[in-house]
Protein backbone atom coordinates (compact mmCIF):
# COMPACT_ATOMS: atom_id res chain seq x y z
CA UNK A 1 0.00 0.00 0.00
CA UNK A 2 1.12 3.39 -0.95
CA UNK A 3 2.44 5.64 1.75
CA UNK A 4 0.02 8.21 3.39
CA UNK A 5 1.58 10.81 5.51
CA UNK A 6 -0.62 13.09 8.09
CA UNK A 7 0.21 16.31 9.26
CA UNK A 8 -0.51 20.21 9.98
CA UNK A 9 -0.08 23.03 8.47
CA UNK A 10 2.62 24.68 10.61
CA UNK A 11 4.55 23.75 13.96
CA UNK A 12 4.33 27.17 15.37
CA UNK A 13 0.71 29.02 15.04
CA UNK A 14 0.84 31.47 17.88
CA UNK A 15 -2.53 29.84 19.05
CA UNK A 16 -1.36 26.49 19.09
CA UNK A 17 1.41 27.55 20.85
CA UNK A 18 -0.21 29.82 23.60
CA UNK A 19 -2.16 27.26 24.11
CA UNK A 20 -0.62 24.95 26.32
CA UNK A 21 -1.88 21.87 24.56
CA UNK A 22 0.83 20.04 22.60
CA UNK A 23 3.96 21.20 23.47
CA UNK A 24 5.53 20.51 26.80
CA UNK A 25 6.31 23.65 28.93
CA UNK A 26 10.53 22.96 28.40
CA UNK A 27 9.42 23.34 24.47
CA UNK A 28 10.21 27.37 24.91
CA UNK A 29 11.94 27.97 21.72
CA UNK A 30 11.40 27.57 18.01
CA UNK A 31 14.09 24.52 17.82
CA UNK A 32 12.11 22.70 21.09
CA UNK A 33 8.88 22.80 19.57
CA UNK A 34 9.85 21.72 16.09
CA UNK A 35 11.98 19.38 17.42
CA UNK A 36 8.78 18.11 19.38
CA UNK A 37 6.23 18.14 16.55
CA UNK A 38 8.91 15.93 14.59
CA UNK A 39 8.60 12.89 16.86
CA UNK A 40 4.41 12.89 16.75
CA UNK A 41 4.67 13.62 13.24
CA UNK A 42 7.14 13.13 9.67
CA UNK A 43 5.21 15.54 7.61
CA UNK A 44 4.41 19.54 7.92
CA UNK A 45 3.43 22.44 6.02
CA UNK A 46 5.48 25.58 6.52
CA UNK A 47 3.39 28.51 6.23
CA UNK A 48 5.57 31.06 7.03
CA UNK A 49 6.72 30.69 4.04
CA UNK A 50 3.82 32.48 1.83
CA UNK A 51 4.43 36.03 4.05
CA UNK A 52 8.28 36.33 3.51
CA UNK A 53 10.96 34.08 1.55
CA UNK A 54 12.84 32.17 4.54
CA UNK A 55 16.47 32.24 4.20
CA UNK A 56 18.65 29.15 3.85
CA UNK A 57 20.04 29.28 7.49
CA UNK A 58 16.37 28.55 8.61
CA UNK A 59 16.14 26.14 5.92
CA UNK A 60 18.89 24.27 7.26
CA UNK A 61 17.87 24.10 10.77
CA UNK A 62 14.69 22.87 9.81
CA UNK A 63 16.53 20.16 8.34
CA UNK A 64 18.74 19.72 11.56
CA UNK A 65 16.11 19.78 13.64
CA UNK A 66 14.37 16.80 12.19
CA UNK A 67 14.65 13.09 11.29
CA UNK A 68 15.78 12.12 8.07
CA UNK A 69 12.40 11.06 6.80
CA UNK A 70 10.95 13.93 8.14
CA UNK A 71 9.27 16.01 4.85
CA UNK A 72 8.44 19.56 4.87
CA UNK A 73 5.67 21.34 2.36
CA UNK A 74 6.52 24.84 1.24
CA UNK A 75 4.08 27.12 0.77
CA UNK A 76 4.75 29.37 -2.27
CA UNK A 77 5.40 33.13 -1.51
CA UNK A 78 2.18 35.55 -1.53
CA UNK A 79 3.95 37.37 -4.96
CA UNK A 80 4.19 34.39 -6.92
CA UNK A 81 0.86 33.90 -6.58
CA UNK A 82 -0.72 37.07 -7.37
CA UNK A 83 -1.25 38.17 -4.09
CA UNK A 84 -0.91 41.63 -2.93
CA UNK A 85 2.51 42.09 -1.56
CA UNK A 86 4.31 44.71 0.37
CA UNK A 87 7.48 45.99 -0.82
CA UNK A 88 9.56 45.68 2.77
CA UNK A 89 8.44 41.87 2.28
CA UNK A 90 10.63 41.41 -1.47
CA UNK A 91 13.97 40.03 -1.33
CA UNK A 92 16.42 43.01 -0.66
CA UNK A 93 18.11 43.38 -3.89
CA UNK A 94 14.05 43.73 -5.50
CA UNK A 95 13.37 46.10 -2.73
CA UNK A 96 15.84 48.39 -3.58
CA UNK A 97 15.11 48.54 -6.97
CA UNK A 98 11.40 49.64 -5.91
CA UNK A 99 12.35 52.20 -3.70
CA UNK A 100 9.93 54.96 -4.75
CA UNK A 101 7.43 52.23 -5.73
CA UNK A 102 4.30 54.66 -4.94
CA UNK A 103 1.21 52.14 -4.17
CA UNK A 104 0.91 50.24 -1.19
CA UNK A 105 1.63 46.82 -2.36
CA UNK A 106 3.30 44.81 -5.32
CA UNK A 107 1.61 42.44 -7.65
CA UNK A 108 3.50 39.57 -9.38
CA UNK A 109 2.81 41.24 -13.10
CA UNK A 110 4.05 44.78 -11.93
CA UNK A 111 7.70 43.67 -11.80
CA UNK A 112 10.34 43.41 -14.77
CA UNK A 113 11.34 40.14 -15.96
CA UNK A 114 14.80 40.48 -14.13
CA UNK A 115 13.17 41.22 -10.50
CA UNK A 116 10.76 38.35 -11.05
CA UNK A 117 13.58 36.07 -12.08
CA UNK A 118 15.70 37.34 -8.82
CA UNK A 119 12.02 36.71 -6.66
CA UNK A 120 12.15 33.24 -8.04
CA UNK A 121 15.93 32.60 -7.81
CA UNK A 122 15.99 33.75 -3.62
CA UNK A 123 12.57 31.51 -3.25
CA UNK A 124 14.30 27.97 -4.50
CA UNK A 125 18.36 29.24 -3.15
CA UNK A 126 16.32 28.92 0.09
CA UNK A 127 14.87 25.60 -0.61
CA UNK A 128 18.11 23.88 -1.38
CA UNK A 129 19.27 22.66 2.59
CA UNK A 130 15.85 20.59 2.53
CA UNK A 131 15.59 19.47 -1.03
CA UNK A 132 20.00 18.56 -1.11
CA UNK A 133 18.59 16.41 2.36
CA UNK A 134 15.54 14.82 0.53
CA UNK A 135 12.90 16.46 2.65
CA UNK A 136 11.46 18.64 0.22
CA UNK A 137 8.12 17.50 -0.47
CA UNK A 138 5.79 19.67 -2.34
CA UNK A 139 5.88 23.41 -3.04
CA UNK A 140 1.95 24.63 -2.36
CA UNK A 141 0.41 27.21 -4.61
CA UNK A 142 -2.57 28.33 -2.97
CA UNK A 143 -3.91 31.07 -5.50
CA UNK A 144 -6.92 33.94 -4.61
CA UNK A 145 -10.17 34.20 -5.42
CA UNK A 146 -9.47 35.94 -8.76
CA UNK A 147 -7.42 33.87 -9.88
CA UNK A 148 -9.67 32.86 -12.77
CA UNK A 149 -9.10 30.14 -15.56
CA UNK A 150 -8.19 32.46 -18.37
CA UNK A 151 -5.45 32.29 -20.62
CA UNK A 152 -3.25 34.63 -18.72
CA UNK A 153 -3.27 32.57 -15.84
CA UNK A 154 -2.56 29.76 -17.43
CA UNK A 155 0.14 30.96 -18.57
CA UNK A 156 1.05 31.85 -15.11
CA UNK A 157 0.87 28.10 -14.43
CA UNK A 158 2.96 27.70 -17.06
CA UNK A 159 5.24 30.07 -15.96
CA UNK A 160 5.46 28.10 -12.83
CA UNK A 161 7.04 24.69 -14.15
CA UNK A 162 8.88 26.14 -16.28
CA UNK A 163 10.59 27.95 -13.41
CA UNK A 164 10.13 24.95 -10.94
CA UNK A 165 10.73 21.96 -13.77
CA UNK A 166 12.51 20.05 -11.19
CA UNK A 167 10.05 20.65 -8.05
CA UNK A 168 6.94 18.66 -7.14
CA UNK A 169 4.05 21.72 -7.40
CA UNK A 170 1.12 21.30 -5.94
CA UNK A 171 -1.69 23.83 -7.20
CA UNK A 172 -5.03 24.81 -4.88
CA UNK A 173 -7.35 27.01 -6.25
CA UNK A 174 -9.87 29.25 -4.65
CA UNK A 175 -12.39 30.06 -7.39
CA UNK A 176 -15.23 27.70 -8.09
CA UNK A 177 -14.75 28.19 -11.69
CA UNK A 178 -11.96 26.08 -12.26
CA UNK A 179 -13.87 22.68 -11.45
CA UNK A 180 -17.52 24.18 -12.66
CA UNK A 181 -18.77 22.02 -15.94
CA UNK A 182 -17.18 23.77 -18.76
CA UNK A 183 -14.21 23.88 -16.50
CA UNK A 184 -13.34 21.02 -15.15
CA UNK A 185 -11.80 18.75 -17.50
CA UNK A 186 -9.66 20.89 -19.03
CA UNK A 187 -8.15 22.21 -15.61
CA UNK A 188 -7.57 18.31 -14.44
CA UNK A 189 -5.95 17.84 -18.18
CA UNK A 190 -4.22 20.94 -17.73
CA UNK A 191 -2.88 19.56 -14.46
CA UNK A 192 -1.83 16.14 -15.59
CA UNK A 193 -0.16 17.46 -18.68
CA UNK A 194 2.38 19.92 -16.51
CA UNK A 195 2.57 17.39 -13.41
CA UNK A 196 1.08 19.43 -11.06
CA UNK A 197 -0.41 17.65 -8.17
CA UNK A 198 -4.05 18.65 -8.09
CA UNK A 199 -4.91 19.66 -3.83
CA UNK A 200 -8.06 18.12 -2.93
CA UNK A 201 -9.81 20.13 -0.36
CA UNK A 202 -11.98 20.03 2.68
CA UNK A 203 -14.22 23.14 3.19
CA UNK A 204 -17.28 24.85 3.52
CA UNK A 205 -19.13 25.68 0.41
CA UNK A 206 -20.17 28.65 -0.56
CA UNK A 207 -20.43 29.30 -4.10
CA UNK A 208 -17.30 31.38 -6.44
CA UNK A 209 -14.85 31.78 -3.50
CA UNK A 210 -14.71 27.96 -2.48
CA UNK A 211 -14.01 25.23 -4.66
CA UNK A 212 -15.34 21.17 -4.25
CA UNK A 213 -13.52 18.27 -3.35
CA UNK A 214 -12.42 16.82 -6.38
CA UNK A 215 -10.96 13.61 -5.63
CA UNK A 216 -8.50 13.53 -8.77
CA UNK A 217 -4.76 12.74 -9.02
CA UNK A 218 -3.41 14.42 -11.51
CA UNK A 219 0.42 13.28 -10.88
CA UNK A 220 1.12 9.83 -9.82
CA UNK A 221 4.23 11.07 -7.50
CA UNK A 222 1.71 12.86 -4.77
CA UNK A 223 -1.72 13.51 -4.23
CA UNK A 224 -2.32 16.04 -1.76
CA UNK A 225 -5.16 16.53 0.86
CA UNK A 226 -6.04 19.96 2.29
CA UNK A 227 -8.31 19.86 5.17
CA UNK A 228 -9.92 24.03 5.92
CA UNK A 229 -12.30 22.63 8.56
CA UNK A 230 -15.96 23.61 7.51
CA UNK A 231 -17.06 26.68 9.35
CA UNK A 232 -18.90 28.67 6.77
CA UNK A 233 -19.20 31.27 9.54
CA UNK A 234 -15.78 32.66 9.07
CA UNK A 235 -14.52 31.62 5.57
CA UNK A 236 -15.26 35.46 3.83
CA UNK A 237 -16.08 37.21 7.12
CA UNK A 238 -13.82 40.13 6.96
CA UNK A 239 -12.04 42.01 9.78
CA UNK A 240 -10.51 38.99 11.06
CA UNK A 241 -7.27 39.25 12.94
CA UNK A 242 -5.50 35.47 12.23
CA UNK A 243 -5.65 32.68 10.28
CA UNK A 244 -6.61 30.86 13.57
CA UNK A 245 -9.90 32.27 13.53
CA UNK A 246 -10.64 31.59 9.95
CA UNK A 247 -10.28 28.32 9.89
CA UNK A 248 -11.41 27.87 13.68
CA UNK A 249 -13.30 24.08 13.24
CA UNK A 250 -13.14 21.04 15.19
CA UNK A 251 -13.13 17.78 12.97
CA UNK A 252 -15.68 14.65 14.35
CA UNK A 253 -14.51 11.53 13.84
CA UNK A 254 -17.75 10.51 12.03
CA UNK A 255 -16.84 13.48 9.67
CA UNK A 256 -13.39 12.25 9.09
CA UNK A 257 -14.04 8.90 9.12
CA UNK A 258 -16.31 9.60 6.35
CA UNK A 259 -13.76 11.05 4.39
CA UNK A 260 -10.93 7.67 5.06
CA UNK A 261 -12.12 6.23 2.03
CA UNK A 262 -11.57 8.97 0.05
CA UNK A 263 -8.40 9.36 1.26
CA UNK A 264 -7.69 5.43 0.49
CA UNK A 265 -8.55 5.53 -3.08
CA UNK A 266 -6.59 8.52 -4.12
CA UNK A 267 -3.37 6.59 -2.00
CA UNK A 268 -3.99 3.81 -4.10
CA UNK A 269 -3.20 6.21 -7.44
CA UNK A 270 -0.30 8.06 -6.26
CA UNK A 271 3.36 7.06 -4.64
CA UNK A 272 2.78 9.31 -1.50
CA UNK A 273 -0.54 11.41 -0.41
CA UNK A 274 -0.34 13.96 1.95
CA UNK A 275 -3.28 15.16 4.61
CA UNK A 276 -3.03 18.11 5.99
CA UNK A 277 -4.87 20.07 8.51
CA UNK A 278 -5.03 23.75 7.74
CA UNK A 279 -7.53 24.05 10.83
CA UNK A 280 -5.27 25.80 13.45
CA UNK A 281 -7.17 27.50 16.49
CA UNK A 282 -5.53 26.26 19.74
CA UNK A 283 -5.15 22.43 19.12
CA UNK A 284 -7.60 21.74 16.28
CA UNK A 285 -5.19 20.81 13.87
CA UNK A 286 -2.85 18.39 16.00
CA UNK A 287 -5.83 16.58 17.23
CA UNK A 288 -7.51 16.36 13.59
CA UNK A 289 -4.20 14.88 12.05
CA UNK A 290 -3.60 12.64 15.17
CA UNK A 291 -7.49 11.20 14.34
CA UNK A 292 -6.72 10.90 10.82
CA UNK A 293 -3.81 8.64 11.15
CA UNK A 294 -5.84 6.96 13.88
CA UNK A 295 -8.79 5.61 11.82
CA UNK A 296 -6.04 5.00 9.04
CA UNK A 297 -4.32 3.15 11.26
CA UNK A 298 -7.54 0.97 12.70
CA UNK A 299 -8.45 0.39 8.99
CA UNK A 300 -5.30 -0.81 8.00
CA UNK A 301 -5.64 -3.10 11.06
CA UNK A 302 -9.16 -4.20 10.38
CA UNK A 303 -8.34 -4.82 7.08
CA UNK A 304 -5.44 -7.80 7.76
Amino acid sequence: MNQILVGTASWADPSLVKSGLFYPKSAKSAEDRLRHYARSFSLVEVDSSYYAIPSPHAAALWNERTPDTFIFNIKAFRLLTQHPTEPRMLPPDVREELANWPKKNVYYNDLAGELKTEVWHEFTTALEPLRLNGKLGALLFQFPKWFLPNRANFDHLREIRRRLEKYMVAVEFRSALWFDQSHRDKTLAFERDQEFTNVIVDEPQLGASTIPAVWEVTNESLAMVRMHGRNAQTWDKPGLRSASERFNYDYTEQELGELVPDVRQVAKRAESTHVIFNVNHLDQGIRGAQMMRRLLDEQDASSR
